[in-house]
């Protein structure tokens, strides 16, 4: 295929929205506007702290590209009502839902068109693999990941961003057209439905313990130091709105950690081997050896757990010693679901998430029908289309290794 180069939005690159008046404005042309509404969000991933969005774009027929600075006009709500009951059309639509609803935007109908990608078999599903594949259009992705807290931002980033929700609503009407001739457009709309009540990942115990490289550090006393680095940084990092990396590094923290685990006094100064990490501790040495002592002085009985009670079923790999029955039917269940997919072109986890098909195996009844498979997969959230699929195999996987 030959691709056309995107390069200049079809009404060229339009002023940023930066005061109330503009933005009263912009919702009375998009309110005239018709049809579903392209909507991105750009982040400051890996420059600032958060997830916060830091330039909206919307693109609706009839009122053009609108380009919108959160930070000068933080309440977008206006531009929601004027959208009403309109379809958002967005790309990924979980990176993108939580930021926009902090500055005011949450849609009532949407098409994702990733996800729509996902079901439709695609094997890249990016937005500029997509772009390609179904428009036959190049869209250049080199400031995907540049600061988008920068201001002014520069004329090549707003026409990269404009360009961004150019196409999507070229793109979600090929999807859309894709899933329709597969027989997959009920899937798709049971999926949208699903993601409306989005509002973010679920808040993790224990944040913390995420620290790369902490599974070096032994004890106690070491994984209390983790902590407490953790929380100092995390503390830092949102006072001066930076992402938490830019204050000190994973690497850092697991390193000082693995280095202090036995100390038996508190050290005077820090030092780490790796010289890309060795800036960032020197300059808040003294701040990370109050850290440090601070998590050395700490009674025993102050110190985190080596590790938290498991919340969910064990890893697939203790199944086997614990109850071979079960570790049977995830085993068959796998493999079932294996082949289902790719008779189906959906990846194997859009059919079932992997928590989901451990957490009722684990937990599931002795000789379960589909019928009951199907409701007690429904309880933990599976979609009626995910469970028309896959209770029939998960019954069969739980047949053919009967339990007691």
């Amino acid at each position: 295929m030959t691709l056309t180069p995107l390069t200049v939005p079809r009404d060229g690159v339009p002023d940023v929205v930066v005061d109330e008046r503009v933005l009263s404005r912009a919702a009375d042309d998009i309110a005239r506007g018709t049809g579903p509404v392209a909507i991105d969000a750009e982040r400051a991933s890996g420059y600032r702290y958060g997830q916060r969005a830091y330039l909206v774009q919307l693109r609706r027929e009839g009122s053009g590209t609108w380009l919108i600075d959160p930070m000068a006009v933080p309440d977008l709500s206006p531009i929601g009502e004027a959208l009403g009951d309109a379809e958002w059309i967005l790309h990924a639509a979980t990176q993108d839902l939580p930021c926009l609803t902090e500055v005011g935007l949450r849609p009532k109908a949407l098409f994702d068109t990733e996800l729509g990608g996902r079901l439709a078999g695609l094997p890249r599903v990016g937005l500029g693999a997509m772009v390609e594949n179904y428009l036959g259009l190049s869209l250049a992705k080199e400031h995907s990941a540049v600061d988008w807290s920068a201001r002014p931002l520069p004329e090549p980033w707003l026409l990269y961003a404009a360009l961004d929700v150019e196409v999507l609503g070229d793109l979600r009407d090929a999807v859309a057209a894709d899933l329709e001739s597969q027989g997959k457009a009920g899937w798709a709309a049971e999926e949208f439905e699903h993601l409306l009540s989005f509002s973010g990942p679920e808040p993790r115990t224990d944040p913390w313990r995420r620290t790369s490289g902490m599974h070096k550090v032994r004890g106690r006393r070491g994984i209390g130091i983790v902590r407490a680095l953790w929380e100092w940084r995390d503390g830092l990092a949102q006072e001066l709105d930076v992402s938490p990396g830019r204050v000190l590094p994973d690497a850092a923290i697991s390193e000082i950690a693995i280095a202090h685990q036995r100390a038996t006094t508190a050290p005077r100064r820090i030092t780490v081997t790796e010289p890309r990490l060795s800036r960032s501790v020197r300059r808040h040495q003294e701040a990370i050896v109050e850290v440090v002592a601070a998590a050395l002085a700490l009674p025993e009985d102050d110190l985190p757990v080596v590790s938290l009670p498991p919340s969910g079923p064990p890893p697939p790999k203790a199944w086997a010693d614990r109850d071979p029955v079960a570790a049977a039917r995830l085993a068959r269940a796998r493999e079932l679901l294996i082949a289902v997919s790719a008779e189906l072109a959906v990846p194997v986890e859009n059919l079932l998430t992997p928590d989901l098909l451990r957490r009722y195996l684990w937990e599931g009844p002795p000789a379960p029908t589909t019928d009951e498979v199907a409701a007690s997969l429904r309880e933990l959230g599976a979609r009626q289309w995910q469970t028309t699929i896959t209770a029939p195999l998960i019954s069969l996987a739980c047949t053919e290794h009967p339990g007691t």
